[in-house]
């Protein structure tokens, strides 16, 4: 699918489906509301789904978009670049966090190269799929032109499409890009309008200066790019990554093909935002897996309206929160596949 064949097929939640998953869930025995926040989940999904009660998210497939970024020549992490192409290695390997829970929840993985600077070699489960080697520095220039941009986005998009097409019934986001949570913090102060000290944390924990120095550049680039959200495309290709952008695409492509997809931390938060700048109703499709202690992750799932299911101070990225939330919302749709109604189980009401 292309971008404007994959946002026209998004469209709105189904009312009629969320409106018979709330009286379900309103007639299983326990209290109406107990399961708080996974109650108004499995009624997201009923409307995304079209039906009630909607098709448990499994099995479940992670990727992994992996990028390097010209503005890491500014100073905005003490890590070198090479750690991506490291990392990217890792994950084939099977040796990462993201890789030990994706086997505790039972994920499968795909890690897939969108922008390493270094050529990656061999992996069954890498795709090679880089469409530029590192953004340009978004301090100086465009990261991306706008070609590059789309060219991200519909990886993403196909990536998405080859899962679910291969049995995938709930996608989660990854990410890995040394100096990503720059350009993630400039996409989200381009599209929610915080201020670029709003939307900057310290990434891989770093010290004071080099915050700092983060919040000047991409109060830099802001300045520089004066982005305007009512067109995603430029403001994305402006500021981004490449592994934003796919992630977008990503997410675009689970909402368009009706099936849900959790938004790990602020990188896949960031696009996210915009995503949901392209096609306001693939919001639907989205589920926060967690809080990550990144201030712009925050400042996203606000924007979105999201409630995230985990808040354990996590800030790895690399889709560990979004695994981790798994089990989570496949609960919250058992729920109502499992439990029985008061008439069928003989349970007095109150």
């Amino acid at each position: 699918m292309t971008l404007e064949t994959t946002l026209a097929a998004i469209g709105p939640a189904d009312e009629r489906a969320m409106a018979a998953a709330r009286d379900l869930q309103g007639r299983l025995t326990k209290p109406a509301g107990s399961l708080g926040v996974l109650e108004e989940l499995s009624v997201r999904l009923a409307g995304l789904a079209g039906h009630c009660p909607p098709p448990m998210p499994e099995p479940a497939a992670i990727a992994v978009f992996a990028g390097d970024h010209g503005v890491h020549a500014q100073g905005v992490t003490p890590w070198p670049q090479e750690v991506t192409a490291q990392m990217v290695a890792n994950f084939v390997a099977g040796g990462a966090t993201i890789n030990a829970f994706a086997r505790q929840v039972g994920a499968s993985i795909m890690v897939v190269d969108v922008g390493v600077r270094i050529p990656l070699h061999g992996g069954d489960n890498l795709l090679e799929a880089n469409v530029r080697r590192g953004t340009r520095d978004l301090a100086v220039t465009a990261a991306m032109t706008e070609d590059e941009a789309r060219s991200a986005l519909e990886v993403g998009l196909s990536v998405a499409a080859a899962l679910i097409e291969g049995g995938a019934k709930c996608l989660l986001t990854g990410d890995m890009g040394i100096a990503n949570t720059t350009p993630a913090a400039a996409l989200v102060a381009a599209f929610t309008g915080v201020t670029a000290a709003g939307a900057t944390g310290r990434g891989t924990g770093v010290d004071d200066a080099t915050l700092a120095r983060k919040v000047e550049v991409v109060s830099q680039a802001l300045t520089l790019h004066r982005p305007d959200k009512s067109h995603p495309l430029a403001t994305l290709a402006a500021l981004g990554g490449l592994e934003h952008a796919a992630l977008a695409g990503f997410i675009l492509g689970a909402a368009a093909h009706r099936v849900p997809v959790i938004i790990d931390g602020v990188i896949a938060a960031s696009a996210a935002v915009v995503a949901a700048a392209f096609a306001p109703d693939a919001v639907i499709a989205m589920i926060a897996g967690h809080r990550s202690a990144e201030p712009g992750a925050s400042v996203a799932l606000a924007h979105l309206g999201l409630t995230p299911l985990l808040d354990l101070g996590m800030r790895l990225g690399e889709g560990t929160g979004a695994a981790l939330a798994l089990p989570l919302v496949a609960g919250a749709v058992r729920v109502l596949h499992e439990v029985a109604t008061f008439d069928a189980a003989g349970v007095s009401e109150k």
